[in-house]
């Protein structure tokens, strides 16, 4: 009897609540229908994973073939390449960036000008706006054989470099490539973190006698260390997905610079257009997302042991 009285008291509450912040609940709709129709239906294809799918049969008239999918991407000698090379990638992207982004973001607050600052910011967000095919014009341009930088080399009677076949150097180049277009949406981010610090703890700590190295060190980084950890949480839940529009736009098929760029995404790209193997690229999705899930789940719980504030949930 008490469990049913409470389970009537919840529903109450329940509907009290939706009647009194009814237009609240309203502006949801349109957000709760955008992902139950795009990232919630969808997943009824992941049924794809575990089936040798045809076209004509559809989803569920494919015939079951249990794990065979995932062997045929796991068994593949390229597996562990195209695993490597995207953990490798992303947690170059993910630890250079998160370094030089708060760093130019700190670096920004400090000037005292506004109209330079504005300057400096519109700048740094203008590459953002740009696809990865215009970058990647830019790169050819820059690195090709008869390009600006083999031009600077010949004026300075210095030994032109074949840029597209040094597997060497690639790394770094993709590293280059995704700080100067991504740098500045994150900036936005951290300069918006700093702006919401308190300034009366900037006056305190003026009082105790710091310097500005010693503002940042003890009350820009602890102010904005929240925003970090939630951005690189965020970031770690996609560890596993390689950037295939900047990876692809930039080396595309080139064979020669497979070995150090080609990620999980342009390997299952290669082996779709090739073989049509629908089960595969959906296994290596499915692959990628519950390693990702289960990523943020452990980052998570670790932040919440450290500071339940600070986590994601």
């Amino acid at each position: 009897m008490a469990y049913v009285t409470n389970r009537k008291r919840r529903r109450d509450g329940f509907l009290r609540e939706i009647l009194k912040n009814k237009m609240l609940y309203l502006m949801t709709v349109p957000g709760i229908a955008f992902f139950l129709i795009f990232n919630y239906v969808p997943m009824y294809g992941l049924l794809i994973a575990f089936k040798s799918y045809n076209i004509q049969d559809g989803i569920l008239g494919s015939p079951w073939i249990g794990w065979k999918n995932f062997e045929f991407y796991f068994k593949s000698i390229y597996a562990a390449q195209t695993t490597f090379n995207t953990l490798f990638l992303n947690g170059l992207f993910i630890g250079i960036g998160l370094v030089v982004q708060v760093t130019i973001a700190i670096l920004l607050n400090e000037i005292g000008s506004a109209a330079a600052k504005k300057w400096f910011q519109s700048a740094l967000f203008f590459p953002y706006f740009l696809s990865w095919i215009i970058v990647s014009a830019f790169v050819y341009n820059l690195l090709s054989d008869n390009g600006t930088l083999n031009s600077l080399l010949e004026i300075m009677n210095l030994p032109t470099v074949a840029w597209f076949n040094e597997t060497d150097k690639w790394r770094l180049i993709l590293v280059l490539a995704y700080l100067w277009k991504s740098t500045g949406f994150y900036v936005v981010v951290y300069l918006a973190a700093i702006v919401g610090i308190d300034s009366e703890l900037y006056e305190a700590a003026k009082i105790d006698g710091t310097n500005r190295f010693q503002n940042i060190l003890y009350v820009t980084l602890p102010g904005i260390l929240p925003t970090i950890v939630i951005m690189l949480l965020l970031s770690i839940g996609r560890i596993f997905y390689g950037d295939f529009q900047m990876i692809y736009s930039l080396v595309g098929d080139n064979g020669m610079l497979l070995p150090v760029t080609d990620v999980i995404d342009t390997y299952v790209f290669r082996a779709m257009r090739v073989s049509g193997e629908f089960g595969m690229a959906t296994a290596v999705g499915l692959y990628q997302a519950v390693l990702g899930f289960v990523l943020v789940s452990a980052s998570n719980l670790l932040v919440k042991k450290y500071d339940k504030d600070m986590a994601l949930y």
